[in-house]
């Protein structure tokens, strides 16, 4: 077995070399200390973007709603009204009162629309009220975390705390330091890198997502550097199992 003892003296301190200590993995919020520091909670009104679904449900003071009320509200297929798609143009077409610009608009300033259209130039309704509610909310989490892929919004506001949660955390591999949230706005396309174990995270105006924001988890240099050395250690591995077996073909022919 000389080749394999030869082999050895090479392979074994390669093998050490490559073993590095592991690094300190950051923490979420570590420069938080206390709650001394109180901070007001801004809550972000979301604004309706193209190809949002939206539900919108109008009701009046009528003592025969199911006269007056049905007719503007859509039927409800398998228990669930089909919902108003946001077009290309920022529109929705409501099946009884026309266009409405919605893009760009809060749920509020929709509601106040179509109260204004149901009231003049001929009052048509009495005293309505109009609920609106987004049924497709949701954004994309990419990279070192749990589980890549859309997370739906449980509800209308999402932290990126939130998102990161609901796709399962952050990996070992993963820059907590160093997230990156895109998100496109009246056309245009928004960067930011949030660094996620810092308590000024809370005063990133990309701290609360909106739908259809994508964040991004980078790898770590760890994660480069450990994927290197198994693919070296994985050559060390096959190169000595075909030194072995050299050796011990060579041993056997020499005996015969």
């Amino acid at each position: 077995m000389k080749f394999t003892r030869i082999f050895l003296l090479f392979a074994l301190p390669l093998y050490f070399i490559s073993c590095k200590p592991l690094q300190k993995i950051p923490n979420y919020l570590e420069n938080v200390t206390d709650s001394t520091g109180r901070g007001m909670v801004k809550l972000t009104e979301l604004k309706i973007q193209k190809n949002d679904l939206l539900s919108i449900q109008i009701y009046s003071l009528s003592t025969k709603p199911d006269q007056s009320d049905v007719i503007y509200n859509q039927p409800a297929i398998g228990g669930q009204a089909p919902g108003y798609l946001v077009d290309n143009d920022g529109n929705i077409e409501h099946h009884r009162l026309g266009v409405f610009h919605a893009e760009g608009l809060t749920k509020n300033e929709l509601a106040a629309a179509i109260k204004k259209r149901l009231k003049e130039p001929v009052e048509v309704m009495t005293d309505p009220s109009v609920i609106i509610r987004f049924m497709n909310l949701k954004v994309t989490v990419l990279g070192q975390v749990g589980h890549e892929g859309p997370v739906s919004v449980p509800g209308e506001r999402l932290t990126i705390f939130e998102a990161v949660g609901l796709a399962g955390g952050i990996t070992d591999y993963g820059k907590k330091n160093n997230v990156k949230v895109i998100r496109e706005t009246n056309g245009q396309r928004e960067t930011a890198v949030l660094d996620l174990t810092s308590k000024d995270i809370f005063d990133s105006p990309f701290y609360n997502l909106v739908q259809n924001d994508m964040v991004i988890v980078e790898s770590t240099q760890q994660k480069i550097k450990d994927a290197e050395q198994a693919k070296t250690m994985q050559k060390i591995s096959i190169a000595f199992t075909l030194v072995t077996v050299a050796a011990t073909l060579t041993n056997i022919f020499i005996r015969n």
